[in-house]
């Protein structure tokens, strides 16, 4: 689907970090690969004479229901958001705005058809936000739906929405969420974003997972315009969709996971879709210039000391417009050598040791902030405890600051902490909401 003219073509290099040494008998080889994609990004449509918007569509889903007029900031935060967002879109985009109730409502252009970005239109769009208002539920498939549609219609590689919400999705079952999200998997990727505290974090994550975006907490409305600005920005950004992270192995070799591990942790082993033979394509989303890390898992056959063996081959794929075979972007190789040097053979490369914590980081502080809800005290404070040591010794600040809102940090090193008697359900969300932002390896 991509749009590929040499002139904005970006670049991409897949560079993988790993100790390939393995004692008589080990069988697991873990990587770090790293894919960059340099030279696209916003210079790059300018290069071909028109606006890369023209290859962009995009929608956004404004939450209606009837809490957005508790406090009035919500609702006139939000319209003020999706005008900024509006202005942030590249002329020759296509664009369209969804209310967002128990039904979704076209709010411009309407009749099931997307504008294009420029001068007059963008001032109708920003006129026709007038008309949101506040009233009725929450059913969230049915404002995906309605985006899915309307970017079928658009003849571009880059389909994108942004969601905003503020409660809970109480209008349709989970299931009902649930195939709305399988129905639009790979079709368009999606920013979700919850507004206020009454919402449910596990929701606006799980909508953004799905649909290969970002996910965060806007607690104060009156942010709301900044954050959808950066986002609309981000999105102009892209340049190629629908990327693929394409693992080869050798016959004998088991696949036990692959995870994006920066800039956030997301979990895609259970993705892959194949890809002929001993070969499984697992979904990455649009890419502008930006750098991505993944943590790829294999278990080989044993040999003897002195053989060596691909373990995996990785590459970077993109399907070809015209039906053919992908272009492949990029690749790297993961490889295995059997040694009798205990000394290589047990040294862990740091970007591995460092990814493998930062995906335990996510893990114990998910795992923390249930057993707080769940009223396990104990199961708290060690889990938490165990976030505040491993955002220490990684370097992740900021994760570090959101932990010292939920609980008081005795000793980080040790991982000593007491939890706080009382949180504010914002600091709380924001944890929770950011807990599988990593901080990559100091170089």
């Amino acid at each position: 689907m991509a749009n590929f003219s040499k002139s904005n073509e970006p670049q991409f290099s897949v560079d993988v970090y790993q100790n390939e040494f393995l004692p008589e008998g080990g069988r697991e080889v873990s990587a770090i690969v790293t894919v960059t994609s340099t030279g696209g990004g916003t210079s790059g449509g300018a290069l071909m004479g028109h606006a890369a918007g023209t290859d962009a569509a995009v929608v956004i889903m404004v939450d209606c229901s009837g809490s957005m007029e508790y406090p009035p900031t919500k609702m006139r935060g939000a319209r003020d958001a999706t005008a900024a967002a509006i202005d942030a879109l590249r002329d020759g985009t296509s664009f369209a705005v969804v209310a967002g109730t128990h039904v979704a409502k076209e709010v411009y252009p309407g009749n099931g058809r997307l504008a294009v970005a420029d001068g007059p239109n963008r001032a109708q769009a920003k006129d026709a936000l007038r008309r949101l208002n506040a009233g009725g539920g929450t059913a969230i498939g049915t404002w995906l739906r309605l985006a899915d549609r309307l970017l079928a219609s658009a003849d571009v590689s880059i389909r994108h929405g942004i969601l905003l919400t503020d409660g809970r999705n109480e209008h349709e079952s989970p299931e009902d969420l649930r195939a709305a999200l399988d129905a639009c998997a790979g079709r368009f990727t999606c920013d979700a974003r919850g507004v206020g505290t009454d919402w449910e974090v596990k929701e606006v994550t799980g909508i953004a997972s799905a649909l290969l975006g970002t996910a965060d907490i806007v607690a104060d409305p009156t942010n709301l315009a900044a954050d959808f600005t950066s986002m609309m920005e981000n999105t102009m950004g892209k340049e190629v969709a629908d990327v693929a992270l394409r693992l080869w192995t050798p016959v004998g070799v088991e696949i036990g996971f692959v995870k994006q591990v920066a800039p956030t942790v997301e979990e895609l082993t259970g993705r892959r879709t194949e890809a002929g033979p001993r070969a499984g394509d697992y979904p990455t989303g649009s890419w502008g210039d930006e750098s991505r890390d993944y943590h790829v898992c294999v278990r080989v056959p044993q040999a003897a000391v002195g053989q060596e063996m691909l373990a995996a081959r990785v590459s970077l794929i993109v399907p070809d417009p015209g039906g053919g075979a992908p272009k492949t972007l990029g690749q790297g190789l993961v490889r295995a050598v059997w040694t009798d040097d205990m000394v290589m053979s047990t040294s862990i490369n740091p970007q591995v040791a460092h990814y493998t914590g930062q995906a335990e980081l996510a893990q114990v502080i998910q795992q923390g902030l249930d057993a707080r809800k769940a009223g396990d005290h104990d199961g708290a404070t060690a889990k938490l405890g165990r976030a505040v040591q491993l955002a220490a010794a990684s370097g992740n600040q900021d994760t570090a600051k959101l932990l010292s809102k939920v609980v008081d940090v005795v000793d980080a090193a040790t991982g000593t902490v007491r939890l706080k008697a009382k949180v504010a359900e914002a600091d709380e969300m924001t944890l929770e909401t950011r807990s599988t932002k990593t901080v990559r390896v100091k170089k």
